[in-house]
């Protein structure tokens, strides 16, 4: 079976835990994330299959890893690959190579030092195929309709039926049904009057190399062609200072020979093509009761600096594991509130950078890479120790007989970590009774320095000390019992 088929019989509960409109990068993300953690959920899409096209094809070191802990690494690895350095053309003559991206080789703390191209589309099949394996599924040709709520949970209107959720999730889309039926406004506006078209296109192998990343620059706007690892594609994206796109494949197949040293016959076949405007906007709040928003619904990117998915994918790995605690395991619905509190500064600062790589005022540096963003001064971080502040992102390192410090993290678990000290070793290290938190007591990496960190169950430190004082307390309102051991 293909991984984008579309199963008969899936079929639409009456109650569900979660419910997940709308089965883009960000909903798949935490549909996988809740199941491993055996939390009841349902996604549906009001489409018929999956998105098709591959507007987003960049994934950054940070979701990288993100993957790697939801158990489809290695899928990405396979069906991905680096980006190509660019290459210039003019008159139909190379002008010289433009690398667009900061490469760096792997470190202990950060395994992956560059971007990794995968068309969207295959991204959403790899975390379908995830999903499937983790027993969750899409009800694809279901949109919602109309939705209310109380204190306790949201009943919503389906095409297909009626259901009664304790939590929504609305990963709908920049033209979210759910944020508008919420009444959230969003604030922000375009980033550039001129607009984009983006195709799907395959090329004949003697017209055009996949060596390189082709940039084209003429009169009537820039124009891309990249090559797509892992298929025969290249993703086509062309700027119009006038006029509009016109999606037809004989329209584009012109485009292409108007733009480029191609013919139009050289362009074999269009397999998807879209357009937009690049835009920045963030939603006002990211909850309403019991309705919370995320990926585009919550903020709209311009494509400029591979930032729009990343941060969609990362906002359902902040918000998974706080339904988790609270749906299993008693946390209080306050820390739910965390969600937008740590997810829509981070959101805002995405844009920002997004809407500046577009204009030209900042080059694609460490920072699309988001390894740095951390949640430092947040509601949930307390404390430092060594090298790290709580709310710093959990470096990787060596974990002796565990592997890698990565190895030991993977899972829905939070992870203590007792690095290059001898602390708790009297008493014992506080630990929960039900596996909820794994311990790990070894040498200290230079990314960490000595300490003891509770790293949550999303890879950011939520508490750091040099001693336990004040661990147990802190993990209360998270929904842990520790108790030392």
């Amino acid at each position: 079976m293909e991984l984008n088929s579309v199963k008969e019989n899936v079929l639409v509960p009456a109650e569900v835990d979660v419910l997940i409109v709308g089965a883009g990068p960000s909903g798949l993300a935490l549909a996988v994330d809740l199941a491993r953690r055996g939390v009841p959920a349902l996604v549906v899409e009001k489409a018929g299959t999956l998105f098709p096209g591959s507007r987003g094809k960049g994934v950054q070191p940070r979701t990288r890893e993100v993957f790697d802990d939801l158990g489809v690494g290695e899928a990405v690895r396979e069906h991905g690959g680096t980006a190509p350095v660019g290459m210039t053309w003019a008159g139909g003559v190379r002008q010289g190579p433009y690398d667009m991206f900061r490469r760096a080789a792997p470190t202990d703390a950060e395994p992956y030092g560059e971007p990794w191209l995968l068309p969207q589309w295959r991204t959403q099949e790899i975390l379908l195929a995830r999903l499937r394996e983790l027993g969750g599924d899409v009800v694809f040709s279901t949109a919602l309709t109309t939705l209310s709520q109380d204190a306790d949970g949201v009943t919503a209107e389906l095409t297909t039926g009626t259901v009664r959720a304790s939590w929504l999730v609305a990963a709908d889309g920049g033209r979210s049904t759910v944020r508008r039926a919420l009444g959230v406004g969003m604030t922000g506006g375009s980033v550039d009057p001129a607009p984009m078209l983006v195709a799907d296109v395959r090329i004949a192998p003697t017209a055009l190399d996949r060596d390189n990343w082709h940039i084209f620059m003429g009169d009537a706007g820039h124009t891309t062609l990249c090559p797509l690892p892992g298929t025969d594609d290249f993703q086509l994206v062309a700027q119009f200072k006038e006029g509009a796109p016109d999606l037809a494949p004989e329209a584009v197949r012109t485009l292409v020979a108007d733009r480029t040293h191609l013919a139009a016959e050289d362009v074999t076949e269009v397999r998807w093509s879209s357009d937009f405007r690049p835009r920045a906007a963030l939603a006002d709040r990211f909850r309403a009761g019991r309705a919370l928003l995320m990926g585009d619904a919550a903020h709209i990117h311009s494509p400029a600096g591979g930032q729009g998915l990343n941060t969609s994918v990362q906002d359902a790995y902040n918000l998974g594991w706080k339904l988790g605690q609270v749906l299993l395991h008693g946390a209080p619905e306050a820390l739910i509130d965390s969600y937008e509190q740590e997810r829509r500064p981070v959101a805002e600062a995405m844009l920002g950078l997004s809407t500046r790589i577009h204009q030209g005022r900042q080059e694609r540096g460490r920072d699309t890479q988001q390894l740095g963003l951390g949640y430092r001064g947040g509601p949930l971080s307390t404390g430092r120790a060594g090298a790290l502040e709580a709310g710093d992102r959990a470096p990787d390192g060596p974990a002796g007989a565990h592997g890698r410090l990565f190895d030991v993290f993977r899972g829905p678990h939070f992870t203590l970590l007792a690095l290059g000290t001898d602390a708790g070793t009297d008493a014992g290290l506080p630990v929960a009774a039900d596996a909820s938190v794994r311990t790990y007591r070894g040498p200290a990496p230079e990314a960490y320095g000595a300490g003891l960190f509770l790293v949550r169950p999303d890879g950011y430190i939520g508490w750091a000390g040099e001693d336990p004082a004040g661990l147990v307390a802190y993990a209360e309102p998270l929904g842990l019992d520790l108790t030392f051991a």
